[in-house]
C-alpha cells in the first residue's frame, strides 16, 4: 500500500494540536446546526445525515453539552443555516492549496479570500484549477504501538482501507471517504483507539519549493487558517529542509 505519508506527516506536525480541535469542534457544531436545518430535524433516528455527523462529533470527541447546544440552537427561526464552500488558491511556487469552506455569509468570505491573497499573495484560482492535483480520503490517525501494527494492518485492509503507512509518531490509515466510519468502526472494535477520523485533500503529488518560497506559503496558509469560516487548508508543498518550521 503506497501513500502519501510525507504530506501527511508534514501536515500533522505543521498544526497545532489545540488550534486543530477548535477547528474541529466548529466545523462539527455548524455541520450538527446545517444538518438539522436541512435534513429533517433534531432526531438523529429519523435524520441520516444528523446521525452521520454524530458519529463523527463522537470520533472527534466533541462534548455532549456542545452536541446538545447546536442541536438547540438550530431548531432556533433566527439560526442561519451554513454552505459548504471549496475555494481554490494558487499559492507561490506552484504550489496549489484548497480551502474548506463552512460559512452563513458568503459574502465575507469572499471578502476575506481577496483580502487574504492581497496581503500574503497567491491568487485564487477557477474551481477545478488545482483540486485536479488532489483526491478526498478518510484519514484515520492511530498512536503508533509497533507491537500491533501488524494486527491493525490485517484489520484495515479486511475493512477495505486503501493504505496504510508508519509515520513518525502515529499510524495512518486512508480510505474511500464513503467507507471512513465502517473502516474506523471496524478498527475500533478490535482494540485501537482512533485519534482522529476525518475526510481530507491528499495531493497526487508534492511541489519542491526553496525556503522562502515555502516561509511565503506557510504565512498564507497561517491566515487562511485564522479565518473563522475556514475549516481546513491542504496543499501539496513538499517542505525543505532546513525550515524552522
Amino acid at each position: 500500500m503506497a501513500g502519501h505519508s510525507k504530506w501527511a506527516n508534514i501536515k500533522h506536525k505543521k498544526e497545532k494540536a489545540d488550534a486543530k480541535k477548535g477547528k474541529v469542534f466548529s466545523r462539527i457544531a455548524k455541520e450538527i446546526i446545517s444538518a438539522v436545518k436541512v435534513g429533517g430535524g433534531p432526531d438523529p433516528k429519523s435524520n441520516p445525515r444528523l446521525r452521520l455527523v454524530l458519529q463523527k462529533a463522537k470520533t472527534a470527541n466533541v462534548p455532549n453539552d456542545i452536541i446538545e447546544r447546536n442541536i438547540k440552537k438550530a431548531s432556533s427561526a433566527d439560526q442561519a443555516d451554513y454552505t459548504e464552500m471549496t475555494y481554490e488558491i494558487y499559492g507561490h511556487g506552484g504550489v496549489g492549496l484548497i480551502i474548506d469552506v463552512m460559512t452563513d455569509n458568503k459574502n465575507r468570505i469572499a471578502s476575506d479570500m481577496r483580502i487574504a491573497t492581497n496581503k500574503r499573495g497567491g491568487n485564487i484560482a477557477n474551481p477545478g484549477a488545482v483540486a485536479f492535483n488532489f483526491e478526498r480520503k478518510g484519514v484515520i490517525q492511530l498512536p503508533k504501538t509497533p507491537s500491533r501494527e501488524e494486527e491493525l494492518f490485517l484489520a484495515a485492509t479486511e475493512a477495505g482501507a486503501e493504505d496504510f503507512e508508519v509515520a513518525e509518531d502515529c499510524f495512518i490509515v486512508t480510505t474511500d471517504p464513503v467507507e471512513l466510519f465502517n473502516v474506523r468502526e471496524v478498527i475500533t472494535q478490535h482494540g485501537f483507539t482512533c485519534e482522529e477520523a476525518e475526510i481530507e485533500m491528499i495531493p497526487k503529488n508534492l511541489v519542491e519549493v526553496d525556503i522562502e518560497t515555502a516561509k511565503s506559503n506557510l504565512a498564507l496558509i497561517e491566515w487562511l487558517e485564522n479565518l473563522d469560516d475556514v475549516d481546513a487548508v491542504y496543499h501539496n508543498m513538499k517542505l525543505p529542509e532546513g525550515l524552522d518550521a
